[in-house]
């Protein structure tokens, strides 16, 4: 594959994470809006919000068959659509029904999405010789930033849901259906079949599992700080309702500059230092977020926190298709549904403990298992590793 291709591919590959962004974080900002318009009672609320992850957990499932026969980035093309239509349907709709059909083809849409978009970050990253993940997934954490920003302007302003999402998929789905044609990934000239279709067998589900349990302990956290951290600082640390919105803002912002500079740092230290590195900072944030006696030093441990984790989930992914390269799509398929058990696991979790015991002592649950994440370092990795496997190629052949 010629250096301009691989260009083209990463390029447009990052506009898709970058889509993605914008498009999750537009539908996960303004849950309240879509209650409210549905009418969906409190209790039926947790339903539907369970709903998406399971289901994506299932679409990524499929994915994993899909691409024996069919090239991930036939999925991504075909998928990245289906979720921004179904954001759009989730606006446009009036009856209970409607939410739950546009929410159904979201999750199951988002799972191929969220695996597909993996797998070719992966197989260039391979194609490049040299860590290139941490940039893909800084671009979707650019989509989100712009994307709560759009809630806000629409929440602000009382627009609606439809006259809020609407600008976005009119510019943004063309964007990503045509940058589509430059996708590439590092096995162009193999067949599916010839690279996967002894997937299934190829993955050894034992091998896999620390990375499974990482990537769920990293979710946890995540889902912890997006869920929580707004009530956390208001009653906890007794902030006023608007300082209350500050720390996902920097916490998402911290997670972008983080991704932003971390692909250099595996190339100097290797994937298993900079995830050591990650999981000792988001500890400590967990554990300054806990002890914190005001709000600002709340954000503190917050801003640690976007630091720390932003670098797990994409050196996660990476591991896999390093652990298994004959097989990574399986691989990276199966271990995105973990994204989704850490998504269902963390919110509930902190919750349940902070109503039983205290919001002080459920911040140290995330914190535990994020430092867990020391025990399995090894698996990302030989610690000299810039890239982490033996097709390393050489920097000569760098494209970008």
């Amino acid at each position: 594959m010629t250096n301009a291709r691989l260009r083209h591919g990463r390029a447009s590959l990052a506009v898709s994470f970058f889509v993605q962004g914008v498009t999750f974080a537009l539908l996960v900002t303004r849950i309240p809006a879509i209650q409210d318009r549905y009418g969906i009672s409190d209790g039926l609320l947790p339903v539907f919000l369970a709903a998406v992850p399971i289901l994506a957990g299932v679409g990524s499932v499929v994915t994993e068959k899909l691409v024996v026969r069919v090239r991930p980035r036939v999925v991504l093309r075909w998928a990245q659509p289906g979720v921004m239509l179904a954001l759009l349907g989730a606006g446009a709709g009036n009856a209970l029904w409607e939410a739950a059909l546009a929410l159904g083809v979201f999750g199951l849409s988002v799972g191929a999405l969220d695996a597909s978009m993996n797998m070719m970050g992966v197989s260039l990253q391979r194609a490049y010789g040299r860590s290139i993940m941490l940039g893909f997934h800084a671009a979707y954490s650019l989509g989100g930033i712009a994307g709560a920003s759009m809630a806000w302007a629409g929440a602000h302003w009382d627009l609606s849901l439809l006259v809020s999402y609407l600008p976005a998929v009119v510019v943004l789905l063309p964007v990503a259906f045509i940058g589509s044609r430059w996708y590439a990934e590092g096995t162009e000239d193999a067949k599916p079949e010839e690279t996967q279709g002894k997937g299934a067998a190829s993955v050894s589900f034992k091998l896999l599992m620390p990375l499974c349990l990482v990537m769920s302990f990293a979710y946890i956290g995540d889902s912890t700080v997006s869920n929580w951290s707004a009530k956390y600082l208001q009653d906890v640390l007794g902030s006023s309702e608007q300082l209350s919105t500050v720390p996902y803002n920097v916490y998402m912002v911290t997670t972008l500059l983080g991704r932003a500079v971390g692909d250099f740092g595996v190339r100097r230290f290797g994937a298993v230092a900079v995830v050591r590195g990650g999981s000792v900072l988001a500890a400590a944030g967990f554990a300054v977020v806990a002890v914190a006696g005001g709000a600002w030093t709340g954000m503190l441990g917050f801003t640690m926190l976007g630091l720390g984790l932003c670098v797990i989930v994409p050196q996660t992914f990476a591991a896999a298709g390093r652990m298994f390269p004959g097989a990574s799509d399986s691989a990276i398929a199966r271990l995105n549904v973990f994204n989704y058990v850490g998504f269902l696991v963390g919110s509930p979790l902190v919750g349940a403990l902070g109503d039983a015991w205290s919001y002080r002592g459920a911040m140290l649950v995330p914190m535990v298992l994020v430092l867990a994440t020391l025990v399995y370092a090894k698996s990302f990795g030989a610690e000299s590793a810039r890239y982490g496997g033996g097709h390393e190629r050489p920097r000569t052949v760098d494209v970008g």
